[in-house]
């Protein structure tokens, strides 16, 4: 989707079109979430600060989000895509891969059918959504992005090659501005770069990030698409107004963050072993502390007990912006190794 969350806001608002538009908090300590096209052209994007957004565009217009409005549009983009397949694996609320090679309407053509679903889109919902065409996840993915806003792109098998030698390298999906620059330094700034180097040479300065690399720009990448993921943690997390600097304040918080992930541990249907605390200082350095148990959990006054003992494990070092609570490790994998957690932001003060 286009400018998911602020194109919501501007079809909610028609007082909204035609202006920049920015999902989030404006003031000291907020964050854009989204940004609308109009506000991308002055260089405001998502996760930037909402006083650097106001300074490169003082006209901004700050909108708070509004998630429920977001999941709803969501669930009926996915009705549109499931009259196409069964075969849809969510990535958000605004993304999805699908895979059209069988599909309902017995059309030979991903391309027409991505024009026919963004079509849907725009009929039944007045959005927009832009789509990628290709023959991996990985390369449609790239695609996907090309000819936004309100565009698609195919990349046909016999052009993926050529496609990824030519490609920037911080345009490959999974390489961010820090292995970006990293690539530049060894002499790796396109696709051709790339597939130059060995397998052991990218291993070597990447580890095993390095034989991803040497086989997607090999148009390598056998992952299917999953309809049904198994879902590897639930997380909450808040990012305040001003730093708290006392364990008191910090309880507070952690209690409150507890309440939200009870409720979302109990509507996913899951339960977990493992207890994550984040803490983010004001200098931005990120920490985490974790304990496993021997029994699942979803309740919060259990949850809050262990966030306790991790928050007292030792001294907190600086004064704190973000706390965060995840629990991994669910009753949904069959893996006795702790994921991972992926911590979702659910709530920012404004």
């Amino acid at each position: 989707m286009d400018a998911f969350y602020a194109s919501i806001e501007q079809l909610d608002n028609p007082e909204l079109r035609g202006k920049p538009v920015a999902v989030g908090g404006g003031g000291e300590r907020g964050v854009v979430a989204a940004a609308s096209y109009e506000a991308r052209k002055f260089k405001v994007r998502s996760a930037m600060s909402g006083k650097q957004a106001k300074k490169n565009c003082p006209h901004l217009i700050f909108v708070k989000p509004r998630f429920e409005r977001y999941k709803e549009i969501s669930q009926k983009i996915r009705a549109i895509f499931y009259d196409y397949t069964d075969l849809v694996e969510p990535l958000s609320l605004d993304e999805a891969y699908l895979d059209v090679t069988v599909n309902k309407k017995g059309n030979p053509s991903a391309s027409l059918i991505a024009k026919e679903i963004r079509q849907r889109i725009f009929d039944e919902l007045h959005l927009n959504a832009s789509a990628g065409i290709s023959n991996s996840k990985f390369v449609a993915k790239i695609a996907s992005d090309i000819n936004k806003p309100n565009g698609q792109k195919t990349i046909p098998p016999e052009e993926v090659l050529s496609f990824l030698e030519e490609l920037p390298i911080e345009k490959f999906f999974g390489i961010g501005k820090v292995t970006a620059s990293k690539m530049y330094s060894l002499g790796i700034f396109n696709g051709k770069d790339l597939k130059a180097k060995t397998a052991m040479f990218l291993k070597l300065h990447f580890k095993n990030s390095g034989i991803h690399y040497y086989n997607i720009v090999r148009g390598i990448h056998y992952s299917e698409v999953k309809p049904n993921r198994i879902r590897k943690s639930v997380a909450a997390e808040h990012t305040f107004a001003k730093n708290l600097t006392s364990e008191i304040f910090m309880l507070e918080k952690l209690e409150k963050i507890s309440e939200e992930l009870e409720q979302r541990l109990i509507r996913s249907k899951v339960s977990g072993k493992t207890i994550t605390l984040k803490i983010k200082y004001s200098d931005f350095k990120t920490q985490t502390r974790s304990k496993t148990i021997p029994y699942f959990v979803k309740e919060k006054t259990l949850i809050l007990e262990i966030v306790k003992e991790l928050l007292f494990q030792e001294k907190v070092k600086n004064s704190v912006r973000l706390l965060g609570i995840s629990v991994t490790n669910l009753n949904t994998q069959s893996k006795k190794k702790p994921e991972k957690p992926v911590f979702v932001q659910l709530k920012f003060e404004f």
